[in-house]
Order: structure tokens, then sequence, then C-alpha cells
């Protein structure tokens, strides 16, 4: 098995450059491994003591963060070098400031494990959630560098728990240690012999509870919202969009006021959703902001976070099928959620549905419904704002459970 895997990688490989020619997201991920090698070169020598973070996206980043600024700040001595697979995680963070050195992953053939660990050298190597990689993970365990696993989740569908899954369970004895987010994946792992794990939870509470403390004041959003009610949708597609845009201009009081953060800011979009609204509206990039209107469009990035701040309730996007959006940074801010139907896979989000911090809406009526009591009902609103803070608060701590490991390994 391991030897069909590395042909598939290869012809993978392969197929993408072909393909890159065609799609751009795929011309990033190909173009921008061209560089891997020369960037290490130039940025980590060979008497460097380095750490490697290894995140797939932007999510695993948001994970990996806690634990990358707790390093910088206490082994300021080591060098950070941080890693990603997708160019959704590597466009956006490529010039983070505590990072050494920041590339994409090489696909996963075994040369090129070897010539990354060889330009490394890291004396830690640290994966986030998940993405296991056979060869590199071979090279780790040959090499005999400390590896762990950070916020990490298991479920029984992969293929380590499966009869023919044998060949990559091998892979999971390069990790020294994982760090688990929930019940069902260190009962996973123990029923494949792995005892070396530690329910620590989820570093992105620790990050969120953080976040949430600093600093997250927005004049304009201020002088917009004047102390109205508010509902905000943050990272919302068409979908989403369609539903509350319906609600907006045919069911909503004239004192409710509306921020949509899409997740797609094309100028094309951004327009489309400017015209479906029959209400007043006003947009980021407006020169003049029109603080008398009734909906506010984001169209930047980088600054719902603090917008969540402003927000007495808040409608997550991604839960109609492109996959669910962060829940946990508006429930940091203590107010109550909606998303759409599909959530199952976002253990958080499970988690708010059934404290009742977040409601569940897959139609129009339903979502009409449970706006209209939102923003009637005070007491209501209240109650489940202080189930998501309550939420966020019992789950912080993941951060220095981990620091606490890797103190002794360094």
């Amino acid at each position: 098995m391991f030897y069909l895997y590395n042909i598939a990688v290869y012809t993978t490989g392969f197929l993408l450059k072909i393909i890159s020619f065609f799609n751009k997201k795929i011309a990033l991920f190909i173009n921008g491994r061209k560089d891997t090698f020369s960037i290490l070169e130039s940025s980590i020598s060979k008497n460097d003591k380095t750490i490697w973070f290894h995140c797939a996206s932007l999510g695993e980043f948001e994970q990996g963060r806690p634990i990358i600024e707790k390093i910088k700040s206490q082994f300021p001595k080591y060098k950070i070098v941080l890693t990603f697979f997708s160019p959704s995680g590597y466009e956006v963070r490529k010039n983070y400031e505590l990072a050494d050195a920041i590339v994409y992953l090489p696909l996963d053939t075994k040369r090129n494990a070897k010539k990354f660990l060889e330009l490394t050298h890291p004396t830690m190597a640290i994966f986030v959630k998940y993405e296991f990689w056979p060869n590199i993970l071979k090279q780790l365990k040959k090499q005999n560098i400390e590896t762990i696993l950070i916020s990490g989740i298991f479920r029984k569908d992969q293929i380590f728990f499966k009869k023919y899954g044998s060949w990559m369970r091998k892979s999971l004895n390069a990790f020294s240690h994982f760090f688990l987010q929930n019940k069902s994946s260190y009962k996973l792992l123990k029923e494949i012999g792995f005892s070396n794990s530690t329910l620590s939870g989820d570093t992105r509470f620790d990050r969120v509870y953080e976040i949430s403390k600093q600093d997250n004041h927005l004049q304009f959003i201020e002088d917009f919202k004047q102390n109205q009610y508010t509902l905000v949708a943050g990272s919302s597609w068409p979908k989403g969009e369609e539903l509350l845009v319906n609600y907006i201009n045919f069911h909503a009081s004239e004192n409710e006021k509306f921020i949509i953060a899409p997740h797609n800011i094309n100028k094309r979009g951004i327009e489309q959703l400017q015209n479906s609204i029959s209400k007043k509206t006003t947009k980021y990039s407006d020169e003049i902001k029109d603080n008398s209107a009734q909906v506010f469009i984001v169209d930047t990035i980088g600054i719902l976070t603090k917008i969540y701040n402003y927000a007495d309730s808040a409608y997550v996007g991604g839960g109609f099928g492109t996959g669910l959006h962060n829940t946990l940074e508006p429930a940091s801010f203590g107010i109550p959620l909606i998303i759409g139907p599909e959530f199952q896979k976002f253990q958080e989000a499970i988690d708010l549905v059934n404290l009742g911090a977040c409601t569940v809406i897959n139609n129009q009526n339903i979502f009409n419904e449970h706006l209209k009591i939102l923003f009637k009902n005070v007491n209501y609103r209240a109650k489940q704002g202080q189930s998501s803070r309550e939420y966020i608060l019992d789950n912080i701590g993941a951060t220095e459970i981990i620091i606490n490991y890797i103190s002794k390994k360094l």
C-alpha cells in the first residue's frame, strides 16, 4: 500500500501541474512550492535551532497560533518554520511576523521529505489538528525528532480505523504525543493501541478568548450602529444571504440594523448583494458612509472579529453546504448564534447547539421567526449569549497544557 501511495503522490503532482494552467488556485499550489527549498536555504542556517509547525490552512493556523506566540515569548532562541498545505492559508499568512520561514509544504515524496528535514532540522515538529503525510512522518520517526499533534481530532471513518488502514496506522508511530480536542478522538486512538495522548481541548478557545479581551473598537461601526439592535452576518454565502435579504426586505423592523460581511468580496458579488436589498445600504469602501442606512456591507477582510464586538446576535455563514465558518469568534463576545443545517462536522457548533447558544435554521419561515424573537426578546438574547460566553470560558486552557509539555522537551 505504501508503494501505491508513492505512485499516487507522483501522479497527483503531475496532474496538478497540468490543471494549474486552467485553475488559479491550483496554480498557486504548484508555483508556490517551487520556492519552498530556496526560502528555507536562505532563512535557516545549519546552526539554528528550529521548531516546525504545519497547518493545513488558515483555520489550523489559528489553532496553532497561541502555541507559536507562547514559544516565541518563552523560547526566543528557536526559529519558527511554518508550513501550509493550502493556498488559502499560505497566501493570507505568508508575512506572519512571528515565523522565521513560511513556506508551502512540499509534496510528500521520499526525496522531498528528506530534503525538507535536512534544511529545517527541527528540534520539534508540531502538526495542527490533522494532515498526516506518511513519508514525512516516516522520516521524523527515523530521525527521532520529537513530533506532536495539537488540537487533534479523529473520526471513525478515517483510514486509521479501517481494516485496510494498517499501513497508515504505522505513520502515527511518529508522534511522541497527541493533544486531542474530544473524548471520541481519545477513545479511537486508544482502541488502535495509542495511549500517548492527552485530552487537552482546542487551542482556538484560548485564541478567541484573548481576542475578545483586546481593543476591538471600530469607530465607523459604532457610528453606524447608533446603539440600535444589530445582527452581524459573518462570512456569509449566497444561500444564507438570500434568507437574510428576504427578511430585511419584507419583515425587518426599521429599528433593526444589519452588518453583512460576505466570505467572497469580489466586486460583482458585492454589487449583486447591494442591489438585492431594498432598504438603504452603505459599504466599508464608501468614502462617505451613510450612518442612516439600515444595512452595512463589509467589502473588505480582516475586521470581522472586531465587528462581532458590536453584534447583538450573529449569523455565521457556510452552514448550507460550503463548510461552516468560525462560530467561536462570535461566541466569545457572548451573543446568540444562528447557523445553517450542515454543521455536524464541527464539534464546537454541535456543542453550542446542544447548549442552546446556537439556533439551526433551514428555511425562510424559521429564519424569520427566530430573528423576530431575537430582536424583541432581550432576556432570550441574554440567556443565549450567556451560554455562548460560558462555553468559551469552560474550554480555555489547552495552550497551557501543551506548553507545559513542550517546555519539558526543549
